[in-house]
C-alpha cells in the first residue's frame, strides 16, 4: 500500500459487506473496481447461494437416475451463477439507486455514489446477461425453457420490497430456481423431487435473507422499505427457525423419494444442525453477527451438496 499523510492511497472504496481481502479488489485496476462491486464479485456469498440449489438438484438427480455426477453441468452452473448473480445485482442497483442513497449500508454503492453512470451500468448488465445466455443455451431444451421463465421473477423482485413485507419470499423463488435447473438439465423433465428440493431452497433462502435483512431494519423503517425482518420483529428467531424447519422437511422428502444412501442422509443431518446453530446465534441488534450468519450459509449448503455428491460418486 502507498501511504500519504497517514492515509492509504489507491485503496478501493470498500462497502460494509465487502470481503476486503478479496482478490478482485486487490488485482482490479481502479477504474474496474466499481464494476466489480456492481457485480458483487467482491462479495462471493451471493453467487454461492445462487449456485448451491443448482448443485443440490443436479447431484440429487444423478443419485435418483443412477447416473454419475455430471461435472460439466456443475461447471456450467458455476459460470452461470457468477454471471447472473452479477447481472441481477446490477439490475437491482439500477432500480434501487435512489433508495440505496438513503440507507447507510448501501449509499456507497457505485450508482448512488456516482462512481458509475446509469448508462455504463446498463451496458455492464447486458454483457453479464450475455454470458448467462451462453450457459443456458448449452443445456437441453427443457432446461432452456425453465431458465427463461425465471427471468420474470428476477425482473419483479426489486419492486417487491416497496409493496409487500415478504420480498424474501420472492427472492426465494428466484434464488432457489436452480433446484429445478439441475434436475431438468439431467433428466430433460421435472419430477416431484425437483419441486421438493426447489421448495427446500425457497425456505432456506427466506431464512438466511431474513437474517441478512436484520442489518438494515432500522434504515428500512425510515425509508419505507419492507422486509420479513421488520415483519417478524421480536419473533424473528422463531420465524427463521420455522423457515429452516420447512427447508429441512422438504429436502428430507426429496431425498426420500430419490432413494438416496447414507452419505446423502448424513449431509442433510449436518445441514440441519448448521441451520439450528444459526437460529440459536441470531442477535438482531448485532449487525456484524447477522452478516456472519448469512455468509455461513455457503458452508451449510456445501455440506448438503457434499453428502449428495458423495452418494452419486459411490
Amino acid at each position: 500500500m502507498i501511504h500519504e499523510n497517514g492515509k492509504e492511497v489507491g485503496t478501493p472504496d470498500l462497502l460494509p459487506d465487502s470481503v476486503s481481502t478479496h482478490f478482485s479488489l486487490r488485482l482490479a485496476p481502479a477504474a474496474w473496481v466499481p464494476f466489480v462491486q456492481l457485480a458483487r464479485i467482491d462479495r462471493p456469498i451471493g453467487w454461492w447461494l445462487l449456485l448451491l440449489p443448482c448443485w443440490w438438484s443436479s447431484a440429487l438427480a444423478s443419485v435418483a437416475l443412477n447416473q454419475p455426477l455430471n461435472l460439466i453441468h456443475l461447471v456450467l452452473f458455476l459460470i452461470g451463477a457468477v454471471a447472473m448473480r452479477g447481472a441481477g445485482s446490477t439490475y437491482n442497483d439500477l432500480v434501487d439507486r435512489e433508495i440505496d442513497a438513503g440507507v447507510e449500508r448501501t449509499r456507497g454503492r457505485p450508482l448512488p455514489s456516482g462512481r458509475v453512470s446509469v448508462k455504463a451500468a446498463k451496458a455492464f448488465m447486458f454483457a453479464q446477461c450475455g454470458i448467462g445466455a451462453l450457459v443456458l443455451f448449452s443445456l437441453n431444451e427443457a432446461a432452456i425453457l425453465t431458465g427463461l421463465v425465471s427471468l420474470l421473477i428476477v425482473a419483479a423482485y426489486p419492486f417487491m420490497k416497496r409493496i409487500t413485507s415478504w420480498p424474501q419470499a420472492v427472492l426465494g423463488l428466484a434464488f432457489a430456481w436452480g433446484g429445478l435447473m439441475g434436475w431438468v438439465s439431467l433428466e430433460g423433465r421435472l419430477s416431484t423431487p425437483a419441486f421438493l428440493i426447489y421448495l427446500a431452497a425457497i425456505f432456506w433462502t427466506m431464512g438466511y435473507d431474513t437474517i441478512y435483512a436484520l442489518q438494515d431494519a432500522r434504515d428500512d423503517a425510515l425509508v419505507g422499505i419492507k422486509s420479513t425482518a421488520r415483519l417478524f420483529g421480536e419473533h424473528v428467531r422463531l420465524a427463521v427457525a420455522l423457515l429452516y424447519v420447512g427447508a429441512v422437511a422438504c429436502a428430507f422428502a426429496a431425498l426420500w423419494l430419490s432413494q438416496v444412501g447414507i452419505t446423502a442422509w448424513a449431509g442433510l443431518l449436518f445441514f440441519a444442525a448448521h441451520l439450528a446453530t444459526q437460529v440459536f446465534m441470531i442477535d438482531p441488534p448485532n449487525t456484524k453477527r447477522s452478516l456472519m450468519l448469512f455468509r455461513a450459509n455457503r458452508d451449510a449448503g456445501l455440506i448438503l451438496f457434499a453428502g449428495l455428491a458423495l452418494n452419486a460418486v459411490l
